[in-house]
């Protein structure tokens, strides 16, 4: 039976929010395979310029005008330094010592970090409950690295992957989206800005070659610009336009746990009982942290 027309466009909006996360969350295991075939900055800037690529054609063909009235370049170069070159970059790089669910849950904390910027810049003062989720989301992270054979966490991946969330949530409290630019033509705009300069990087210090990438590090990395960086954005902003923003955030925190699920069985990296805990824990506090606050949430 057909769910009433008034219900269509939240089940829609679900829908969309499920696309995105599955997405999102199976990008974690396919870059952390892809970086052992090119180096991680490589890896990223050419998925993502081809993914501006992408939104161009569409901005093209939804005839999207191409410029911007209000918004100085400023903004636009700003956005695509906190959420691509930064938030991507530092993400990848992370996964040069973490595995992917490490990686994953670790990047996902950026609204809590979105909530001490707000408290330390403008004076937003946390709730209880929002303390509650950050001493709650520290547990799930000490379960994770606490235990096992590996002697400690890897620092230079933990550092990598706290400095996306950090810079992203930053992103969020001093930046505000560009009312005046089309959303095609924003996201080609910012993906090209962002990823041209990574995929500079290592091709002048890594130098990768571009015959050491199998068939199937190439079929990621077209999975990686046409699905995470493409569909699912087309299905984020889907999403947005049909639920609070709370909700499709909240429901965006399943792509940690997807992302871990998804390295065990590709990858066989660990996913036991502690690592479940980990994931439980930190995710719960990352919820109670967000509360009532909408933001907007990136792979």
């Amino acid at each position: 039976m057909n769910p009433p027309a008034s219900n269509r466009p939240y089940y829609t909006g679900m829908l969309c929010v499920a696309v995105t996360s599955l997405g999102w969350g199976l990008n974690w295991p396919a870059m952390k395979y892809l970086i052992q075939e090119c180096p991680p900055l490589f890896a990223r800037g050419a998925a993502g310029l081809a993914a501006a690529l992408g939104f161009y054609v569409l901005a093209r063909l939804t005839h999207e005008r191409r410029t911007a009235h209000d918004t100085p370049a400023r903004t636009v170069m700003l956005g695509a330094f906190f959420n691509v070159f930064a938030w991507m970059g530092f993400a990848t790089l992370s996964l040069r010592w973490l595995t992917a669910g490490q990686g994953a849950l670790i990047v996902y904390t950026m609204p809590i970090w979105t909530a001490l910027w707000a408290w330390a810049l403008r004076g937003a003062r946390p709730t209880l409950q929002a303390l509650a989720g950050l001493g709650l989301s520290i547990l799930g992270l000490a379960v994770l690295f606490g235990g096992g054979d590996t002697g400690g966490p890897p620092l230079v991946g933990v550092v990598a992957a706290l400095a996306a969330a950090v810079l992203f949530g930053l992103s969020s409290v001093i930046l505000k989206p560009p009312r005046d630019i089309p959303p095609f033509t924003l996201l080609a705009w910012q993906l090209a800005a962002g990823s041209l300069p990574m995929l500079l990087i290592d091709l002048w210090i890594a130098r990768p070659s571009l015959a050491a990438i199998s068939p199937l590090g190439w079929s990621l990395l077209a999975y990686m610009a046409v699905f995470p960086m493409g569909v699912c954005y087309l299905a984020w902003f889907g999403a947005l336009r049909r639920l609070p923003a709370t909700t499709a955030s909240a429901g965006t925190m399943l792509t940690p746990l997807i992302g871990a699920y998804a390295g065990a069985v590709s990858l066989g990296e660990p996913f036991g009982a502690r690592e479940l805990v980990a994931v439980v824990l930190t995710i719960g506090g990352v919820l109670l942290v967000m509360g009532r606050r909408s933001g907007a949430i990136a792979s």
